[in-house]
């Protein structure tokens, strides 16, 4: 996408789709306010979608059908005209764009790391409730402490973060935490060798209309390299995995000097009991993301796993 020059927009407005909930609102505004700094001038109109995800906050992600529950609506705002663009929080997204639009943006990312509220992991007593809303949490705890149980965990921060009173400790995502200005609620930031991330946890994704190069090339003045070669070498691994938030699978891929791409990927069993991972190295991120799902499914396994999990 060929960056728009600032003048092309000056005086314009371009209409964002997003999420209604607290942190969906600070991550379209930060796209805003990126978009202004780039195009001066410009004028940005949130617009509010409810998805499904949304309606039905008593359902786990999973029993949605995973990956997409809180992107299509708001996807579906560009392709009908409604809004011009629409910001998401990347690990949202399903691997495979939808027909018409383009991912035109990955502004720097935050810390892509999961986070403990509520008590450190070694500080959990024996049989500790933690409590989590994603199938990749569990299964990595899981290994790690097999005394551990586990419930449900939905809503947004606050209505999660208002759990740590009924349970011994609640996980979410850093980068939330960090961006709602929580970062005192934090007990423990844990390692990618401790819990491999989401794929591409802690990142956006600006959306547009395919072929729409004035609000395509606007949005590309606040890509990020580095977030862009990261993201799409992640979600090229759950491309190739074929799975989304409704399996145990995360990655992380971390741009080097040289300009390759280092890929970390991770395929669980549902209880925790098998814990695979693997990781690549190449200058094709996409290509380097599907090595390390080809290793965990080939080399390790993981396709007789997945089965099991399926």
């Amino acid at each position: 996408m060929t960056p728009a020059k600032s003048g092309d927009l000056a005086g314009a407005t371009l209409r964002i789709a997003t999420r209604g909930s607290p942190l969906a609102l600070w991550q379209a505004e930060r796209v805003s306010t990126l978009l202004r700094d780039a195009v001066p001038g410009l004028d940005v109109e949130l617009v509010i979608v409810v998805t499904s995800g949304d309606r039905r906050a008593d359902v786990p992600i999973w029993e949605m059908g995973g990956t997409g529950v809180f992107v299509k609506e708001v996807s579906e705002a560009v392709l009908t005209g409604t809004a011009d663009l629409a910001v998401h929080a990347a690990k949202d997204l399903p691997s495979l764009s939808p027909h018409g639009l383009d991912l035109a943006a990955f502004p720097e990312r935050a810390d892509p790391r999961d986070a403990l509220v509520g008590c450190t992991l070694d500080a959990l007593p024996t049989g500790a409730c933690v409590a989590t809303g994603s199938v990749r949490r569990r299964a990595q705890l899981a290994n790690l402490r097999p005394d551990l149980t586990f419930v449900s965990l939905r809503g947004n921060i606050a209505t999660r973060l208002a759990r740590v009173s009924e349970v011994d400790a609640v996980v979410v995502a850093y980068a939330a935490l960090q961006r709602l200005g929580l970062e005192d609620r934090v007990a423990e930031v844990l390692s990618p060798e401790v819990m491999v991330p989401q794929v591409a946890q802690g990142a956006l994704a600006v959306e547009c209309r395919s072929g729409d190069e004035r609000v395509g090339g606007a949005a590309a003045l606040v890509d990020q390299v580095s977030t862009r070669l990261a993201v799409e070498a992640e979600r090229a691994f759950l491309g190739a995995i074929g799975s989304g938030c409704e399996l145990p699978c995360g990655a992380l891929a971390r741009p080097t000097s040289s300009g390759a791409v280092v890929v970390e990927g991770m395929l669980a069993s549902l209880d925790g009991r098998v814990v695979l991972r693997a990781s690549a190295e190449g200058g094709d991120p996409a290509a380097a993301g599907v090595e390390v799902s080809r290793k965990l499914l080939e080399d390790l396994g993981g396709a007789e796993l997945l089965e099991g999990v399926r």
